[in-house]
């Protein structure tokens, strides 16, 4: 099987998840047999373009005649089996997909923001969930509140881009949504059910989990969006030491609220940015993951790295959250009473549920709002060691690189049976 893989490489200077699975996926196919031609072109490569090649990137969102012509003479002379597109902008467009078409190449998008609907792909603006966006034909909203790059003359290039290659998408033969919440997007923007297909990403197996630690992890960019000021508002209505260290890695516009933290209570530790031995280290040394986003989170990879460390998760019910801990199906009964409810059930190790509070295969979710993260904290520390197991388990059935990259190839054999 020989697939072509594109995608547009973030900046360097920006850390990027979705260069990193990229890079990834495109090994794991290799070491299963698969041939990968990578089509990728480098935001970097932007600073060195000659004059005439940087005249036409205010229309290479929309159609980038130059990866066209090479993309075209990569599939003319490999006839692909399959092409794989993920970030196409701004240097490959939308565009490669009718490319692909006109060879007769099949095409799979991984969906790794919301991009076909928000100039942004986040969904989330001046601090709060939006959708303005949501069921118009033009962006006007991203336009008036430059949402793309802070921009208004680029947030109507990326709503005109939008709005122009509305049927190039919707035209993809396959998409791969990395949740069930990105399967939702997908079909509110029309896409057909039969066309989707859920599959995550994959992290690296760490190997057998150790001893459940004590305490909790807070871990990821410190940024507005990612909730650190609602576990810290959160974590104050609990008495020092009452659950434990908050341990908090990372870095960001939000790390002077981090150290502010550590220097107000003793039970609050600020690790800084950490390495993958660091990262490692606190997994083994805490025992519950914190992901309180307050956006629609899409994939928060750190999820996936605590399950593989056999450490249940306590987030938010936004975005993929709730699929990444197997709460996104019927939901338990919840208790009728606040965080004093939270007391252990003898033998079972589990508690009933505090009001706003979900429980899941591997973790908990609430609603993203002080009292309900605060009613959930007691409950988390509480069944950590319970659920650390079912953790594990749930990656080793759904994130596992061999899992997923089996799942992938499923997929491409599924379109190449079609044609």
């Amino acid at each position: 099987m020989r697939i072509v893989v594109a995608h547009n490489r973030y900046r360097e200077a920006q850390p990027s998840g979705e260069n990193t699975i990229v890079d990834a996926e495109i090994a794991q196919l290799g070491a299963a047999g698969v041939q990968v031609l990578p089509f990728l072109r480098s935001s970097d490569e932007i600073p060195s373009m000659s004059k005439a090649a940087k005249a036409l990137l205010p229309i290479s969102p929309i159609w980038a005649p130059k990866a066209q012509h090479d993309l075209d003479r990569l599939l003319t002379e490999h006839r692909p089996d399959v092409l794989h597109l993920h970030n196409p902008y701004p240097l490959l467009s939308p565009w490669v997909v009718r490319t692909a078409h006109k060879r007769g190449v099949p095409v799979v998008q991984t969906v790794h923001n919301y991009r076909q609907v928000c100039s942004s792909g986040l969904y989330f603006r001046d601090g709060v969930i939006c959708q303005d966006c949501r069921g118009r034909r033009l962006g006007v909203p991203a336009i008036v509140h430059r949402c793309y790059r802070d921009s208004r003359a680029q947030s109507a290039l990326m709503a005109t881009t939008l709005a122009v290659h509305r049927p190039t998408w919707r035209s993809v033969d396959r998409f791969v949504a990395l949740t069930t919440a990105v399967a939702d997007h997908l079909r509110d923007y029309g896409i057909p059910e039969e066309r989707i297909v859920v599959k995550p990403n994959a992290v690296p197996d760490p190997g057998p989990p150790s001893p459940v630690g004590n305490g909790f992890l807070f871990m990821g960019r410190l940024s507005p969006e990612k909730g650190l000021d609602l576990l810290l508002a959160a974590w104050r209505r609990h008495p020092v030491g009452a659950l434990g260290p908050l341990r908090i890695a990372g870095d960001g516009e939000l790390r002077p609220l981090a150290e502010a933290a550590a220097a107000e209570r003793p039970d609050v530790r600020y690790l800084g940015q950490l390495d993958r031995a660091g990262v490692r280290a606190a997994l083994a040394d805490s025992a519950v993951v914190l992901a309180t986003s307050t956006w629609h989170d899409v994939l928060p990879t750190v999820i996936i790295e605590a399950l593989a460390a056999g450490r249940p998760v306590l987030g938010t019910a936004l975005g993929g959250i709730p699929y990444l801990v197997g709460a996104d199906g019927p939901r338990e009964p919840a208790g009728t009473g606040p965080a004093e409810l939270a007391t252990a059930v003898p033998g079972d190790g589990r508690v009933p549920l505090p009001l706003g509070v979900q429980r899941g295969e591997a973790g908990w979710v609430v609603a993203p709002e002080v009292d309900a993260l605060a009613a959930a904290l007691p409950l988390a520390d509480a069944e950590a060691r319970t659920l650390a197991p079912s953790a594990r388990s749930r990656y080793e059935r759904t994130f596992h690189p061999d899992v997923i990259t089996k799942r992938l190839i499923d997929v491409y054999a599924g379109l190449t049976a079609r044609c």
